[in-house]
């Protein structure tokens, strides 16, 4: 780790991640390349436990929501995540990524927001699509539509599906509609 930088862990406070290819060459350009991540990226959260609030996978950087890891350290979550993808599509180059990562705590709900909105933005602001929804490597459609994809997002919809797969969850009521008649 450089001289000075200190990273904040085991404080229970989530993290806003982000860490790049190597040089910034555009190594996540493909689909294959994209569908690895996310495979990697669920093989984490379920071997440390880590809970996954956002993502975004970009052509040669990637951003992550997550909280602290339940099982070992973030630092070796974030380590094994890297190892994982590199080993599966290094190919004959040396490198796949940048060393290291950079590290925001989130402190606070308006911060979470603020950078949800940024991961989710980030496909639209650098030209990829038009909208949020339109970019298929990140955590948006599931936040916009409850979908599940590769990776499981830890949400209001993830809760709900748990909550009614142990039989917590009240099944729905339907009520009558005010054009129905009264028997």
């Amino acid at each position: 780790m450089p001289w000075g930088l200190k990273r904040l862990h085991e404080s229970g406070q989530s993290h806003f991640i982000t860490f790049c290819c190597y040089h910034r060459l555009p190594l996540l350009v493909d689909t294959s390349s994209k569908r690895t991540f996310e495979l990697a990226l669920e093989r984490v959260r379920r071997k440390f436990g880590l809970c996954v609030y956002g993502y975004v996978v970009m052509p040669e950087h990637v951003h992550l929501l997550v909280n602290e890891p339940a099982r070992e350290t973030l630092a070796e979550a974030i380590k094994s995540l890297k190892q994982g993808v590199a080993r599966r599509r290094i190919g004959g180059a040396e490198h796949f990524w940048q060393p290291r990562y950079y590290d925001f705590n989130i402190r606070n709900h308006r911060q979470f927001v603020e950078k949800l909105r940024y991961i989710h933005r980030n496909p639209v602001k650098r030209g990829l699509c038009a909208r949020p929804e339109d970019w298929e490597w990140s955590s948006f459609r599931h936040y916009a539509t409850g979908e599940e994809g590769a990776v499981e997002i830890e949400s209001e919809w993830t809760a709900r599906r748990r909550e009614r797969a142990a039989g917590r969850l009240c099944p729905a009521v339907e009520l009558p509609h005010s054009s129905q008649k009264k028997a």
